[in-house]
């Protein structure tokens, strides 16, 4: 059957892509790629992904972690002053 469909620009590059890499033609990219989600059933739930989590030390003695970002600022302001005073 013929028929016109108006397709993302991004996606029909990705199936002219898969057309040039496995030398077959646009039309018949865009046919499987409809079968094979057709076909597919219910999408597969996603595994659940677990962190391993690392001991990282002990918090040096006048910094507050619960402000990190008032601390990054800090270490930051530091690191500029020193370098400015290298300039003198």
């Amino acid at each position: 059957m013929r028929t016109t469909l108006t397709i993302d620009d991004a996606l029909a590059e990705a199936l002219k892509k898969k057309a040039y890499e496995t030398g077959k033609s646009f039309k018949q990219i865009v046919n499987e790629t409809l079968l094979n989600g057709l076909s597919g059933g219910e999408p597969q739930q996603a595994k659940l992904y677990q962190l391993k989590t690392m001991r990282m030390g002990t918090v040096s003695a006048g910094y507050n972690l619960d402000k990190a970002l008032d601390l990054a600022d800090e270490l930051e302001d530091m690191a500029i002053k020193a370098k400015l005073e290298l300039r003198k």
